[in-house]
């Protein structure tokens, strides 16, 4: 599939006429509505990938988030068994898009900070709500909000390639995706601190040992090795699979969401200060690109 085409699609080559041309129009639709991700109806699960047009590096900003949500929303319903979240090129996910925020809270600060939080607020709370699994597959460097919402997938398989950061301190932001929760209760309190507060930049294989990953694959093999595990899923009862996450999410999702709203109040007194702004356009104006 080339970069560039933006499509569902759904290997349903066998099906009847009729339900062939009304999938026609689906893929349609949803061609015309995703721009920054890519959609793939699999047989028996679906499969987002970043692919991010409007940004650099498979970063967040609010239509890549909202693209998401809608995707997980729609998997949500329909025949998937599970979801498997991965990203097209050599980076998993830079995190939020800091150009565009700043970009955005030049003008009308307050309300364009009410905004941007409360997408954050609710692209997380899209992970935290799907009763599905959500598997997914890192294939590069994972930062930010692109590595704190992977504890709340429910496995995660990294190429030996990949690496992990979350250093907010730096960005001049406060930490995101649950992280304040899911972070001590995986690695503990202590490596939660090196990675919140210090930034540790963590390879796939310590991010194996501290939990924050199921499983470490060679590069040379990683897709292979994820498709033969994805077909093994696929095979399983869907019933059984959506049950077994509850089970293991049991009294989960309320302690999440409420660390959603507490990260997403700081972020809101961060971002509306004058201090939090100006910390924010110095490490737009000084960072330098590493990839």
């Amino acid at each position: 599939m080339r970069g560039k085409e933006r499509k569902v699609i759904d290997d349903a080559r066998d099906q009847p006429l009729d339900k062939r041309v009304r999938f026609s129009v689906r893929l349609l639709e949803s061609a015309s509505t995703y721009k920054d991700i890519v959609v793939r109806k699999k047989d028996g699960f679906t499969q987002i990938l970043l692919s991010t047009r409007s940004t650099y590096n498979n970063t967040l900003n609010r239509e890549v988030m909202n693209e998401v949500k809608s995707a997980l929303e729609i998997a949500a319903v329909d025949d998937s068994k599970f979801v498997l979240l991965s990203a097209v090129g050599s980076v998993f996910c830079c995190g939020l898009d800091f150009d565009n925020i700043v970009k955005h809270l030049k003008y009308n600060r307050k309300r364009a900070t009410v905004k941007l939080v409360d997408t954050i607020k609710n692209f997380v709370n899209s992970f935290i709500e799907f009763k599905k699994p959500i598997i997914v597959s890192v294939n590069g460097p994972a930062i930010g909000l692109g590595a704190s919402i992977l504890p709340l997938c429910d496995v995660v398989w990294a190429n030996e390639k990949a690496w992990f950061q979350t250093p907010y301190t730096r960005f001049g932001q406060s930490p995101d995706g649950c992280s304040t929760i899911t972070f001590p209760k995986i690695m503990g309190r202590a490596a939660a601190n090196e990675m919140l507060i210090n930034g540790w930049k963590m390879n796939a294989q310590e991010a194996c040992d501290k939990g924050l990953v199921s499983q470490v694959f060679w590069s040379e093999t990683f897709t292979q090795e994820v498709m033969v595990r994805i077909q093994e899923i696929t095979s399983c009862n869907s019933f059984v699979l959506e049950n077994s996450k509850a089970l293991v999410r049991y009294n989960m999702n309320v302690e999440l969401k409420q660390a959603n709203v507490r990260e997403c109040e700081v972020l809101k007194k961060i971002w509306a200060s004058a201090q939090g702004m100006e910390y924010m356009l110095k490490y737009v104006k000084n960072k330098m690109d590493s990839f």
